[in-house]
């Protein structure tokens, strides 16, 4: 289950250190900062809520999509790896 979420983390730090911003969303998003990453996360987490209190399935599995890559660039920018965070899950699923 994780592979992808690598895939996406790698695609995610290669974009970044390779793309500019005219050529990558990836890279333009990240350019307008932290704070504008977060009011995506935040936007995201919003439509993700409001579509499975709407029941719309279809609609929930692409906000939470739209979310888990949003959270993956905002950690990135702030220097959490996706290994730091599934570790973290581990470790509260052995506890």
């Amino acid at each position: 289950m994780s592979d992808i979420l690598t895939v996406l983390s790698e695609t995610i730090d290669r974009r970044l250190s390779t793309s500019d911003a005219s050529t990558s969303y990836t890279a333009e998003l990240a350019s307008a900062g932290p704070t504008r990453v977060a009011q995506k996360v935040g936007e995201e987490g919003v439509e993700l809520a409001l579509a499975i209190a709407m029941n719309s399935r279809s609609d929930a599995i692409n906000e939470a999509a739209d979310l888990i890559y949003h959270v993956l660039v905002a950690l990135r920018l702030r220097n959490i790896t996706l290994q730091e965070v599934l570790d973290e899950l581990a470790r509260r699923h052995a506890g």
